[in-house]
């Protein structure tokens, strides 16, 4: 958070999650249940704390034992934690007002094993509740072991769903160098559309 770079997108991404949750939300959010795939560290959970949820509502699901190590630590002990693979929690259908997803997929380089944590995800969602998705839509050159996921593979993941996107983050490369000239830079350079290189997205599921 001391970099300008990370401080700047992290402001942004918060703006728009707070636009989709005013939006699409159907009860206050303090009363809305939450699970995350990939919880890492738990500082996504973390952020949803700081933007209104109740700890209680919030679950964390994480598959390596370290972060699910750290994130106990970050959180407060009324947060739930889920160690393992998230595609065989035993978790009842209909029970979360939103599943989260941030920079998982785009982690997950097998197309079948992504359909079916897609279809978990969906299962886990109450009706007139949503997927939340923030993840990137570039491959990486510098990276094998990500790829890029576009709106058109999230469409084919969630088909049932009524899919709300944005476009968001500046490429980082672009936004650590203009970002040592000043924080500012991020915004203006940010108002291109290609230099954006993540989606977030809201997948409504019908009452």
């Amino acid at each position: 958070m001391l970099e300008p770079a990370v401080w700047q997108s992290m402001q942004e991404r918060q703006r728009k999650l707070i636009a989709i949750f005013k939006s699409f939300l159907k009860k206050p959010i303090e009363n809305a249940t939450l699970l995350e795939i990939g919880c890492g560290w738990g500082m996504n959970l973390l952020e949803l704390l700081r933007l209104g949820f109740r700890a209680e509502n919030l679950t964390g699901n994480e598959l390596l034992s370290d972060r699910i190590e750290g994130a106990r630590h970050n959180l407060p002990p009324a947060v739930h934690l889920l160690p393992g693979d998230a595609s065989t929690l035993p978790l009842p259908e209909a029970s979360f007002d939103v599943v989260y997803q941030s920079t998982v997929f785009s982690s997950i380089l097998d197309d079948a094993f992504q359909q079916r944590l897609a279809a978990e995800m969906w299962r886990w969602v109450r009706p007139g509740g949503g997927i939340l998705w923030y993840d990137f839509t570039y491959d990486n050159p510098n990276n094998p072991d990500v790829r890029g996921v576009t709106l058109r593979r999230v469409r084919e993941l969630f088909p049932q769903g009524k899919m709300f996107a944005t476009r968001l983050t500046l490429a980082p490369p672009i936004s650590r160098l203009v970002t040592r000239l000043h924080p500012a830079a991020y915004t203006v350079f940010n108002v291109v559309p290609l230099l954006r290189t993540h989606v977030l997205c809201w997948i409504g599921k019908s009452e």
